[in-house]
């Protein structure tokens, strides 16, 4: 079986999120990890235009899934401890998969 990706069995998941302006923001989850405390995603944006992906710096956004009233939202991660630690876990996994720049 080849590791190579049918275009067609292809069908990522998608997040819409919007800040705190309103504005709403398109993203591919290409991870999670869930630890005792928490679940995170590692998002990469989506653009309609092709000159956008271009422009993109590329580096992931990485959130921590919470809940609240039953609904589940996204937000930063605010401890910088806590954010090297799920990023540098987030690249141990995906560097294999993408092209990733660990500076």
């Amino acid at each position: 079986m080849s590791d190579e990706l049918n275009r067609e069995d292809y069908n990522p998941d998608i997040v819409s999120l919007t800040d705190d302006s309103g504005k709403e923001f398109t993203f591919e989850v290409l991870d999670a990890i869930e630890t005792d405390d928490a679940r995170y995603l590692a998002l990469l944006p989506v653009y309609d235009d092709p000159q956008q992906m271009l422009d993109d710096s590329g580096e992931l956004v990485i959130v921590k899934e919470g809940e609240e009233n039953g609904e589940m939202y996204y937000y930063e991660i605010e401890d910088d401890d806590e954010y090297e630690t799920i990023a540098d876990a987030f690249v141990d996994r995906l560097e294999d998969y993408f092209e990733i720049d660990n500076q």
